[in-house]
């Protein structure tokens, strides 16, 4: 149960997302930018990163919703729950595995990036924009992760639905969310 009355009963971030929609809309547009915009990284490769940081942080709604949209983008043959489980031997690129360090370090502390894994991430073939936007993503989703977390927000009770909310991400982007939190708030009347 929510710590605040959020006057809706939606799971996770979309329940905050209609509660503050001033705020939600900034948050859905920096992760249509940081997750689905054109970029040298895929798309699977950025949730990836998002899913990695969601995990170490404990935030199981996010972690489970994004390794959904991680899963719907893979190319084929690569199995999530290897790289999930062990992302250092999961067969995945060099430079993708020193990015999920990059991601793991921002999550303890921006502090903890260190040159030795920067150096080691560009010696595998990543770009400046590549590090800056791994920092970015990593950033962003430990705090989405503590705002749905430190709300209590609830999970979904059909594990299906995570399912279903990756098909629609794939299909639509994070914009969309923006509509319905805007037309969620019109619903609800004022006191």
């Amino acid at each position: 149960m929510p710590h605040i009355d959020l006057g809706n009963d939606l799971p996770g971030i979309r329940s905050l997302l209609i509660y503050q929609p001033e705020t939600g809309k900034q948050i859905v547009e920096m992760a249509e930018t940081l997750l689905r915009a054109p970029n040298s990284l895929e798309r699977w490769e950025r949730e990836l990163i998002a899913t990695h940081v969601s995990e170490l942080n404990e935030c199981q709604f996010c972690a489970t919703s994004h390794a959904a949209f991680t899963a719907a983008q893979l190319p084929g043959g690569l199995d999530l729950q290897a790289v999930r489980a062990d992302p250092a031997s999961a067969l995945i690129t060099d430079k993708l595995k020193a990015l999920l360090d990059i991601a793991a370090a921002v999550q303890r502390s921006g502090r903890e990036v260190t040159t030795e894994l920067v150096d080691r991430a560009k010696a595998a073939g990543a770009t400046d924009r590549e590090i800056h936007d791994t920092v970015l993503i990593a950033a962003a989703f430990c705090m989405v992760n503590r705002y749905v977390d430190g709300l209590a927000t609830t999970l979904p009770e059909d594990p299906q639905s995570y399912t279903i909310g990756a098909e629609t991400i794939i299909a639509n982007g994070y914009l969309p969310l923006i509509n319905a939190a805007e037309a969620h708030a019109e619903e609800v009347p004022t006191a």
